[in-house]
């Protein structure tokens, strides 16, 4: 990918990070969550959450609401690790979570309704995306996020972690998606429209930054 990048004129500064290499970093952060209450063991099968997807008036783009059926009743939270446990953040029902993204404008998301209790670690011992993103961002200095509408969810749940971690807010800037002729969001899976598969058909830098800048 930084090859790719550099060929289309776009600097790299290094050093570049290795999620892999970072295991003890996400492990303080969810050991840290435990500590303060934030999160709570899940037990509910991959059947449980396909279900949850069927559910009517689901956004499509979005991980399901999680429906809370592992949730401790009240607000005893359990501050003890489970071995072998899927681990959830509890979010606040009802709290309006609040930013200004750089490019689409004020945004509001409520927890409990746009978005449900998610997932922080998993049971094979790695973290998930939300965690995994707080964390690099806080270790890194990251002041700026861009990337693309499809996670200003994710924006939502980040921005909780970050409180509960006591980590300082960011400043997002959400693209619009790339699609193809039928509106269909272009993702990994179009290898076809991959930068590399494109330099390999003869396309020039110029040629395909024309076509990302819609001009062809």
């Amino acid at each position: 990918m930084v090859e790719d990048l550099e060929w289309l004129g776009i600097a790299w500064e290094p050093p570049m990070v290795s999620q892999s290499e970072r295991g003890e970093l996400y492990r303080a952060a969810f050991e840290q969550l435990i500590d303060a209450g934030f999160v709570y063991p899940c037990g509910c099968s991959r059947r449980d959450l396909v279900r949850m997807m069927h559910a009517p008036h689901e956004d499509v783009d979005d991980e399901p609401v999680y429906d809370g059926r592992c949730r401790p009743v009240g607000e005893a939270l359990s501050r003890s690790l489970v071995p072998g446990m899927n681990y959830r953040f509890r979010v606040p029902d009802g709290e309006a979570v609040r930013f200004v993204d750089g490019n689409v404008g004020a945004q509001v998301f409520t927890a409990g309704v746009d978005f449900g209790e998610f997932l922080v670690w998993r049971k094979d011992g790695l973290p998930s995306y939300q965690l995994a993103c707080v964390v690099d961002d806080a270790a890194t200095g990251i002041t700026e996020v861009v990337r693309g509408a499809d996670l200003l969810k994710s924006t939502a749940r980040q921005i909780l972690l970050q409180r509960a971690l006591g980590l300082s807010g960011l400043s997002y800037f959400h693209t619009r998606l790339m699609v193809d002729e039928l509106g269909v969001r272009l993702a990994k899976r179009h290898d076809a429209l991959a930068v590399r598969t494109l330099r390999q058909r003869g396309l020039s830098r110029e040629g395909v930054l024309a076509m990302l800048d819609g001009t062809v």
